[in-house]
């Protein structure tokens, strides 16, 4: 079955609209396990949120945007902004942040395998080199910068079931996160607005030097040696490239 084929059967499941008896009895089934697909995704809202009034809003979504392929491990690509947009979460403005870093969590952990670029590829680079080298960011690394909220503090709370929240105990301000996964396991760590910025010049295929001038257009007081060496110790990069001549893990 292609995925077409796939999507416009779960459709007319959905709605009741399909003759065969076998799929109107399972209509209520396929929805639950799409709706167990998106808690499985999504556990920091589950937690904010509370699990009931997560599966209705799930189900919710599940009638608006169904999957588009049978395999479920990555549904909800959509899921952040519909939470952005649906009128009850209104008084929640973290929400949509929140759900878009469990989605950026489920892409790094299915991105593809890669090792990560060592700091010692780039030592003994002469200034100029180092300048005019592009640095590829690693298969599963994602990053984000949320300007007026503490989505990155928020997220890793709520991810981690062990952690108690305590909303008044949080720095109401900007922050920015970065996610890799050099071996098994999915990590992440904080990042500053200039380190965003520069991974995203990277990502775009921009030399250092001038990603690093992006860093400093975002954040003038960014620390650019601090935060590459950072970036190399959390496994943000791939490979480097200097001129027709790459630099391996």
């Amino acid at each position: 079955m292609t995925h077409a084929a796939f999507h416009q059967g779960f459709v007319k499941t959905l709605q009741g609209a399909t003759g065969d008896p076998a799929m109107a009895v399972y209509r209520n089934t396929v929805v639950k396990g799409c709706i167990d697909a998106l808690e499985a995704n999504f556990p920091a809202v589950v937690r904010l949120v509370g699990r009931d009034w997560f599966r209705s809003v799930a189900a919710l979504y599940v009638a608006e945007e169904p999957p588009r392929d049978p395999r479920l491990f990555a549904y909800g690509g959509g899921f952040p902004a519909f939470l952005g947009r649906f009128g009850p979460a209104a008084d929640l403005p973290y929400l949509e942040g929140v759900a878009s870093l469990d989605q950026l969590w489920v892409e790094s952990f299915a991105a593809a395998d890669a090792d990560a670029l060592r700091a010692d590829a780039l030592v003994g680079l002469a200034p100029d080199a180092l300048g005019g080298c592009r640095l590829v960011p690693h298969p599963a690394a994602r990053w984000s910068w949320h300007p007026r909220l503490p989505i990155a503090t928020l997220w890793s709370h709520n991810r981690e079931w062990g952690v108690d929240t305590d909303l008044g105990d949080i720095a109401w301000q900007g922050e920015g996160v970065l996610l890799t996964r050099p071996a098994l396991d999915v990590q992440w760590c904080g990042l500053t607005a200039g380190g965003v910025a520069l991974l995203t010049a990277c990502a775009k295929g921009h030399a250092l030097a001038d990603a690093a001038s992006a860093a400093l257009a975002e954040e003038p007081d960014c620390d650019l040696a601090a935060t590459l060496a950072l970036l190399l110790e959390q496994g943000a990069f791939a490979a480097a490239s200097l001129s027709s001549r790459g630099l391996e893990p």
